[in-house]
């Protein structure tokens, strides 16, 4: 395990994060119960993993208590870098009871700390966007947390990149603590990512902590096509897309799957590994989550190898969308010229890591 700055900060957090949304109560579907939640925390810390995500929704609390729980019994609270979310409504009857209000987002932090038996949360993520309340509350009250030492750091997650841009800009001209990392949906089957929202990220210094990145299991080795007949394929594929309530994959969803698989057999490794390493090699720090032992395993023997470089344009290719305006129209030969004349392959477009001020950190 290697560790990495997270954001325009000194904060060192583990290459890959271990999400917590399956630590949850026995005989819950598609969760882990809390023996075997306490051995995933383990595998992952073992291996040197010290960055943990959760949220105040996940599994109904269930989520922050076994993981308070877990950290207190290593009597190491401040080895781990605890990640919360606040936004999900916690009382469904209530119209404050969730949102980016300031009263929710106390509400929730205060919550927080108690199922997860700490004083401070290390990164406290804005979990999405609700469209209503004022950006200003949200960054002056995001402020006032961590002036308070409740919190320490602050991310945003499920956010349009305008958004995002407009909250960081505005703590900037108002010498209030900016966001430092971005967590969002990200994968070979989701870039769509890359059209505002990692271009937004890298202009800012965002750390890019992406979840789904398997693409809600269709990475996986058990969609291979030589593991179904054709017609057993899609409709295991059916049952996979009601799962998610949605019925966007189709056939170039399949054959991104397919091209995982065979570099995987090829390679030898999983098609897990492969898909993981594919997002960790875009230069994120992957949430891994699952609710058995041979997955998380399998996740964290993917640190042990990269990609060529070969290997990655293949699979940038059979995943590759369009960007769409204005970014293809900036791309076309007639634009390049009108505003670069013959220099444009002559000119470094590579700006230098920006300098950080000190003195603007200190808070």
């Amino acid at each position: 395990m290697r560790y990495k700055l997270l954001g325009n900060s000194g904060l060192r957090v583990s290459e890959l994060a271990l999400g917590t949304m399956t630590f949850g109560q026995e005989n819950e579907d598609g969760v882990a119960d809390k023996s075997t939640s306490r051995k995933l925390f383990h595998a992952f810390i073992e291996a040197g993993g010290n960055f943990i995500d959760t949220a105040n929704d996940y599994t109904g609390g269930t989520s922050e208590t076994h993981l308070g729980e877990f950290i207190a019994s290593t009597g190491e609270r401040d080895r781990f870098i605890v990640a919360t979310k606040y936004t999900a409504n916690m009382r469904s009857d209530d119209p404050n009871g969730g949102g980016n209000s300031r009263k929710s987002m106390v509400q929730s932090v205060e919550a927080s700390l108690k199922r997860l038996q700490t004083d401070y949360i290390d990164l406290l993520w804005v979990h999405m966007w609700d469209s209503v309340t004022p950006i200003e509350e949200v960054m002056r009250g995001l402020d006032a947390l961590i002036r308070s030492g409740k919190v320490l750091y602050i991310g945003v997650s499920d956010h349009p990149a305008w958004v995002v841009s407009q909250a960081n800009t505005l703590a900037e001209l108002k010498n209030w603590t900016p966001f430092i990392a971005l967590q969002i949906e990200y994968s070979l089957i989701q870039r769509t990512p890359e059209r505002e929202l990692l271009p937004m990220a890298q202009g800012f210094g965002l750390t890019i902590t992406p979840w789904s990145v398997l693409g809600a299991g269709l990475l996986t080795r058990k969609f291979n096509k030589k593991n179904f007949e054709p017609r057993e394929r899609e409709a295991e594929f059916e049952r996979l897309a009601e799962r998610r309530n949605e019925k966007k994959y189709g056939p170039r969803e399949l054959g991104i799957a397919d091209a995982v698989a065979e570099l995987a057999e090829v390679s030898g490794r999983s098609s897990a590994q492969v898909a993981l390493n594919w997002v960790r090699q875009k230069g994120t720090i992957p949430i891994i989550g699952t609710s058995k032992i041979s997955q998380i395993e399998d996740s964290l023997a993917a640190l042990g190898w990269t990609l060529t470089e070969k290997e990655m344009q293949l699979l940038d290719e059979v995943s590759n969308i369009e960007l769409g305006f204005p970014h293809d129209f900036f791309q076309s030969r007639n634009v390049k010229k009108a505003f670069w004349g013959s220099t444009f392959d002559q000119v470094d477009r590579v700006r230098p890591i920006a300098h950080v001020d000190p003195t603007r950190m200190a808070r």
